[in-house]
This record gives C-alpha cells, sequence and structure tokens, in this order.
C-alpha cells in the first residue's frame, strides 16, 4: 500500500505540474492582445484548468481500485511452519479429542466384585472359548483412538469395545477377531487373528462389558515403489483400526492360560517384558492391581516391575498410565523403557529390551529367588537377546542357566507369549 500512495501522489504533481506550465505559456501569448479580451482569455483557462483536475481526479480513482484487486500479491508472506507430507502411518483418529480412553484418573472407587471368584485366585472356573470360530460373538466397536505420536515407527491404536457382558475374561486371556472378507491364497472366508486382551474382565468402563485391544497397524513398505504396498498390508490390524464406533465385530474366545497373574501368592514380585503391543496384557495387570478397586489390589503386596522395550519415545504406550503409577506407588512399581534409537546400551550399541534385563540381571535373578513370576509378551525375535542376557548373569554368579531356568518352569513363575 506505501508504494502504491507513493505512485499515486507522483502521478497527481505531475498533472498539476503541466496544467500550471500550460497556464503561464497561455498566459504570456496572450499578454498582447488588448484589455477587453484579457478577461475571456481568463476565463478560458479556468474552465481548462478544471478540466485538467477533473480528469486527474478520475485517473486517480481508477488507480485506486485497479491496485486494490493486485496489492495482496504483492505482500511477501514468511512461512511460519514446515509443511511436511501426511503418510499413513501419521493419521491421527479424529475422534480422539471425543472419546478418549480412561486413564489412571479417574481411579475407580466403587468396589468391583461382581466378576471375582471365590477365592479370588481361584483359577478353576476361568472362561475359555465360550465363543467358537463357528459361532463367533457379534460385539460393537465403541472406539479407536490412535496413542503414539507422530515419530513412532508404527501406528498402534487403543481399541474399546462392548460385548454387552458376554464375552467375560480374565486378566493375560486373548480375543480372537475374525475380519470379513475372502482370503485370496486360500479362497476361504479369513480366519480368526489373536490378540491380547489391554484391559480387566471389568473393561475400561468398569462395567463389565467392554474389553480393550491394543492393536499396531501391519503394512509394507516397498522400497522400488517408494511407498506403502496396499496389496501387503496386515488384514486385520488395518481392519481393526480403520473400524468406527457401532461398527460390528465376529470375536472369538477368550482364550490362554499361560499368562494369568499368580494371584494366589500376593506377596509374589511380577516382572514384565514387553516389546510394543506386548504391553497389552499388563495393562490388565496394572490396573487391576493398582487403578481398580479389587481384593486383589488390595491385597498385592508384592513388586510390580515393567520393561517396556519400543523404538523411540513417540512409540512408548500408556507411558503417561505408568509414569502415574509409579509417582502414586513407587515402593510397589518400577518402570524401565528400552529405547533403541534414541539410547544407548552399556557397550554404546542400540538400547534394546534385553540390555535392560543385563543391566538389572542381579536383581532380576534375587527376585526370581523369591518366588517372582517372570512374564514375557510381544515379538518372539526378542527371544534370544533376553535369554542371552540372563545366561550370561547366571554363568557371573556361578550357576547353571539350564538347571537355574528349568527350576523356575517347574515351579510355574516362567510364562512367554510371543508371536
Amino acid at each position: 500500500m506505501s508504494r502504491l500512495a507513493t505512485q499515486l501522489s507522483a502521478t497527481l504533481n505531475v498533472v498539476l505540474a503541466l496544467a500550471f506550465v500550460a497556464l503561464v505559456i497561455n498566459v504570456k501569448t496572450q499578454q498582447s492582445v488588448v484589455a477587453p479580451a484579457m478577461s475571456r482569455l481568463a476565463t478560458q483557462l479556468s474552465a481548462t484548468l478544471n478540466v485538467v483536475l477533473a480528469l486527474a481526479f478520475v485517473a486517480l480513482v481508477i488507480n485506486v481500485k485497479t491496485q486494490q484487486s493486485v496489492v495482496g500479491s504483492s505482500i511477501v508472506r514468511t512461512p511460519t511452519h514446515k509443511i511436511i507430507p501426511v503418510t499413513p502411518s501419521m493419521r491421527v483418529n479424529s475422534r480422539a479429542a471425543s472419546q478418549s480412553r480412561n486413564i489412571i484418573a479417574p481411579q475407580s472407587t466403587a468396589r468391583l466384585d461382581f466378576l471375582e471368584a471365590s477365592p479370588y485366585y481361584d483359577q478353576s472356573g476361568i472362561p475359555v472359548n465360550t465363543h467358537k470360530n463357528k459361532a463367533p460373538l457379534t460385539a460393537k466397536v465403541v472406539s479407536v483412538e490412535r496413542i503414539v505420536g507422530p515419530k513412532a515407527t508404527g501406528e498402534t491404536c487403543n481399541i474399546v469395545i462392548d460385548h454387552e457382558g458376554k464375552m467375560p475374561y480374565w486378566e493375560g486371556q486373548s480375543a480372537g477377531v475374525i475380519p470379513p472378507g475372502i482370503d485370496p491364497k486360500r479362497n476361504k472366508p479369513y480366519g480368526v487373528r489373536l490378540y491380547s486382551i489391554a484391559s480387566t474382565r471389568y473393561g475400561d468402563k468398569f462395567d463389565g462389558k467392554t474389553m480393550t485391544l491394543c492393536v499396531r497397524r501391519a503394512t509394507y513398505w516397498d522400497p522400488e515403489l517408494g511407498r506403502e504396498d496396499p496389496a501387503k498390508k496386515g488384514v486385520c490390524s488395518n481392519y481393526l483400526c480403520d473400524a468406527k464406533p457401532g461398527q460390528e465385530l465376529a470375536l472369538t474366545g477368550p482364550s490362554g492360560k499361560v499368562m494369568l497373574m499368580p494371584e494366589k501368592t500376593p506377596e509374589a514380585p511380577i516382572i514384565m517384558l514387553a516389546t510394543g503391543t506386548g504391553i497389552a496384557p499388563y495393562r490388565g495387570f496394572l490396573r487391576r492391581l493398582f487403578v481398580e478397586n479389587t481384593e486383589a489390589g488390595e491385597k498385592f503386596k508384592g513388586l510390580a516391575w515393567l520393561f517396556l522395550g519400543v523404538a523411540n519415545s513417540d512409540a512408548l504406550l500408556y507411558d503417561d498410565d505408568w509414569k502415574a503409577i509409579q509417582e502414586k506407588y513407587p515402593e510397589k512399581f518400577r518402570y524401565d523403557v528400552a529405547l533403541s534409537r534414541e539410547q544407548k546400551n552399556a557397550k554404546g550399541g542400540k538400547m534394546y529390551i534385553q540390555d535392560k534385563v543385563e543391566e538389572y540381571g542381579k536383581e532380576v535373578f534375587e527376585l526370581m529367588n523369591l518366588g517372582a513370576h517372570i512374564y514375557f509378551c510381544g515379538l518372539k525375535g526378542m527371544m534370544p537377546g533376553v535369554l542371552g542376557a540372563m545366561e550370561g548373569v547366571a554363568k557371573s554368579q556361578g550357576l547353571s542357566w539350564e538347571d537355574t531356568l528349568s527350576k523356575w518352569k517347574k515351579a510355574g513363575q516362567w510364562h512367554v507369549e510371543v508371536y
């Protein structure tokens, strides 16, 4: 606008100067004319000057109108943020803002006992395969929420499902999901996919009618194409992560007894190792012990120790929940993470969960000798490294690793569910 005003002012000055020169020339020329003609000359010059001024004013108005339409294009806008392309792994569910999961606060205050055995640790009546593959339960999706940051190595979702109380389960069990459609490889309907349940038997709403799954969207990046290949994506994980509230799901189960909690011995420490979505069963464990008002939580006298291995800070799952428990129960809960792309181990390499086990190996062995139960859940690729680390600790203490592991297994202290 400043440049436009300057241009218009200069134009007007030129027009006025030309008008003044014309007036002087006319006066000089007409000085030889007799006096009676002077009056007529003055009248003509005045009219001429008025016309010139009127034309200058019209030109000024026209220029202003014309410049207003282009003034915006003359402004240079400095970017205030960097624009980056959105990839499928960065998608955030728009429903998350209005449908957040029930995390540590508020803690359940009402006593929860309507789904307990008698006594509460009696596992003889645990539900198993209530709903089979040929007669699955029709349940409905309550919410789907992305729970990792934009720099996470993939998309992981917290999915709450309403089973209307028709599929009771215990902490540590799994549920089966049957995705719709035909498997092109077999030309038959898709089979069941198993997922560890990430909630207690009471569900995140404490009413015993929901279950929660923690699901990572399985995708395949094709280096030749330079993009994700949809033909190779995980059928069921994408089906679940794309689900919408009210959508029906076919559920089977519950299944499994390997990962059940050792509630008959409430003084026993519980050591939990997870990679990625292997955190699921431990979310059920820890909510039962520290969030819900249950007899199991009230009588727990041991130590719960969680090791979680992921790529980076953005990939940590339920991190705020664990920190809140740690702050409230510092004597009963420990939380350690292994961030392979952000931390270094003692040898200067990437920090994996086996490195954390080796770091605290002496304490882990002491707890196991006190009757602790140790759980492994996640990718099976973590097991060789973890076993190797524990073997190294055993040898450093002059113990036979084979004999030690055999003793733990016979005592029921060793729990593995990897995939």
